[in-house]
């Protein structure tokens, strides 16, 4: 647990100093470039994110005040929203993606051997296929 507090608060601190962008505005960003028309749905970014789709509104709303992103009606459902790139928001992650690569590997990737590296991502995978087959009580 104090490992993973310790990188959720170093990479992200790293990240702000080197490029504006806190650890959310960043996931928004590698979400939506990684998409097809650099877009998704709002709903789809909120599962994707595990945030509700308020904090997901709220938080698209202050990054399109400062231009990463815009928000559009879908193309086949005039009800849904599509969280959508701005050229701004693609500079933006341009510029912060190899210094966000460069921080987790200064502070994770380069202190493991190459056998660390595979258990530790055959032991996350396990854990994640779990976690996403549990149930949520109540």
């Amino acid at each position: 647990m104090r490992m993973r507090a310790l990188l959720d608060l170093q990479i992200p601190r790293d990240l702000a100093q080197d490029s504006g962008l806190s650890d959310a505005d960043y996931t928004v960003l590698v979400v939506l470039s990684e998409a097809p028309g650099d877009r998704v749905r709002m709903m789809e970014l909120a599962e994707r994110m595990l945030w509700s789709r308020s904090r997901v509104s709220h938080h698209l709303q202050r990054m399109e005040e400062r231009g990463l992103v815009r928000r559009e009606e879908h193309a086949d459902n005039v009800r849904a929203i599509d969280a959508v790139l701005t050229e701004k928001g693609v500079a933006a992650a341009e510029v912060a993606a190899p210094k966000h690569v460069a921080s987790v590997r200064r502070h994770l990737v380069d202190l493991l051997t190459e056998d660390e590296l595979r258990a530790l991502g055959d032991m996350s995978e396990r854990v994640i296929a779990h976690l996403w087959s549990v149930e949520p009580e109540g």
